[in-house]
């Protein structure tokens, strides 16, 4: 037992020792007792033990030797094996396992993630593990799990009403609700829940995406929890199809790989022990709710510079635009042509303009939901902060980006790209074919260079230090330039997503200056 549940002490990501504190005058009215707490929670870090937990894990708890989150630190060895010339990296950066890491992440930035895998690859363990490491016993966390099953109620799933209330309350209002008690916890596992039937989903989908549940009326508000979902596969079916809105609530995806027979001696050790890992989480990995109220505030504090935030955005601009799918420019998406129910292909057919090769926007069937771009800053920062920096790396975002956008960005598998020599693997292995997209994306943004060059995010960020305080003539000369850059943009250029986006914005500003052009007419001819 002891060998399992025993934490390293060596730190986890070697750094120089932090420098003397600046001495501040208001330490000269601070108490001793006020000192000594601070200094203690200084010497806190709960990045470190994010750390000491993932190693916890991936060493003695959870046998996954899938390093597949890879970070190089110089040049990295290699070899190819196999007659397709598959290509085995030793990453020469601390990298990590995606199956143990991302759940872990989701634990601190409270967010729902879904495993999925076949029937006994350890997602249900894995989920449990972390309700041990948020501070509940197992018994109570295996005690909350709700198991999906075709029979599941909503009165199953949220709470009963009290029998002698039903009988004798004069009003809806007086009956009084048995809630189940994992409502209240701040990790919260549902087991198959593509086994709930449809409408359980939605309740289930009103806790996930409100916060609340409700039964008869009758209200339970929820604290912010960290979800974990499970399913034996990544495609929604099951016993029940998983409806849209609930999938879309899905932050990440993490795939359980299968067990490397290598490993076997250690399963044998813990059987001969009657080790459970779930039970031997050592106390020095255990948060409290505090810390990790502290974890999700740091991890919001993490920077992300503009430059990285400029290839996200390059990135996102790639998929929406559907020309053929409307007159008027604006709806000229993907969007559009989904809610028209026409058929798909009727449409693409007809998209005739670009090389379907080249334009990275073919590849899918939509583009990326305010939600989608929102769950991928958190996570990036949560990866960021993870491994000891403050700043996300454009690596940070190329590991993430795959697993919050695997259930997000649907795969036009009759897409040119697909059928391309080499690239067939792509239909089957979605986290590569995302990481290929956003290395493509980066490439063209660098052979644009948008570092360097970029008038649209010069216009915009000069409308977004303030109009006021500008006259007539300023405006009227920055509309004038607007509308040179937007002439400009177009020649000789074919309409992809970054340029459909970028039109977009020029018309947003212009309206901008329009609207304050006006106003200022009128107060001169007020006056």
């Amino acid at each position: 037992m002891t060998r399992f549940g025993k934490v390293s002490q060596a730190p986890t990501l070697p750094t120089p020792a932090a420098g003397p504190r600046d001495w501040d005058v208001a330490d000269l009215y601070s108490a001793p007792l006020e000192g000594a707490i601070a200094l203690e929670h200084a010497e806190i870090a709960i990045d470190e033990k994010l750390r000491q937990a993932y190693f916890w894990l991936v060493n003695s708890a959870i046998l996954s030797p899938f390093y597949d989150i890879e970070y190089q630190d110089g040049p990295s060895a290699s070899v190819v094996l196999g007659d397709a010339k598959s290509r085995l990296v030793l990453p020469s950066g601390q990298s990590y396992s995606s199956f143990v890491l991302l759940p872990l992440l989701n634990l601190a930035v409270r967010r729902r993630c879904l495993l999925v895998g076949g029937p006994g690859r350890g997602k249900t363990a894995s989920a449990i593990l972390m309700g041990v490491i948020a501070g509940y016993s197992i018994r109570d966390v295996q005690r909350a799990i709700q198991h999906g099953q075709p029979q599941m109620t909503v009165m199953d799933l949220l709470g009963n009403p009290l029998p002698k209330d039903l009988v004798n309350a004069e009003d809806p209002e007086q009956i009084r609700i048995a809630w189940r008690k994992w409502l209240g916890m701040r990790v919260k596992i549902v087991d198959e829940y593509n086994r709930i039937p449809t409408r359980t989903q939605s309740a289930l989908l009103t806790v996930m995406a409100d916060g609340y549940a409700e039964v008869l009326d009758q209200i339970y508000e929820c604290p912010d929890s960290a979800w974990y979902l499970t399913a034996n596969d990544d495609a929604g079916g099951g016993t029940y199809q998983v409806i849209e809105a609930l999938r879309d609530r899905i932050d990440v995806v993490v795939k359980a790989l299968h067990f490397n027979p290598r490993l076997l001696g250690d399963l044998l050790a813990r059987m001969e022990q009657g080790v459970d890992p779930a039970r031997a989480v050592p106390p020095e990995i255990v948060f409290t709710a505090a810390e990790l109220d502290r974890a999700e505030k740091e991890i919001r504090a993490v920077v992300i510079p503009t430059a990285i935030r400029r290839r996200l955005e390059f990135f996102a601009s790639q998929f929406e635009l559907c020309e053929p799918a409307g007159a008027q420019f604006e709806y000229k998406t993907k969007d559009t042509l989904k809610l028209s129910n026409v058929e798909w292909h009727a449409v693409i057919a007809k998209d005739e303009g670009r090389d379907r090769v080249k334009d990275l926007g073919s590849q899918t069937k939509n583009g990326l939901s305010v939600r989608a771009l929102m769950t991928s800053l958190v996570f990036t920062k949560a990866m960021a902060y993870f491994r000891g920096a403050r700043e996300v790396s454009l690596e940070d975002v190329r590991q993430i980006l795959p697993f919050v956008l695997h259930d997000k960005l649907v795969p036009d598998l009759d897409s040119p790209f697909f059928e391309a020599a080499g690239n067939d693997v792509y239909r089957v292995d979605r986290i590569a074919w995302i990481r290929q997209l956003f290395d493509l994306s980066c490439a063209e943004y660098d052979r644009l260079d948008l570092d360097r060059d970029d008038p649209v995010g010069a216009l915009l960020a000069q409308m977004r230090a303030g109009l006021e305080g500008l006259d007539e003539r300023e405006v009227r000369a920055r509309l004038v330039t607007i509308e040179r850059t937007l002439a400009e943009q177009a020649k000789g250029r074919k309409l992809y997503g970054p340029l459909f986006d970028d039109a977009l914005v020029l018309k947003y500003v212009h309206q901008r200056y329009t609207n304050y052009l006006r106003w200022l007419t009128w107060r001169g001819g007020a006056r």
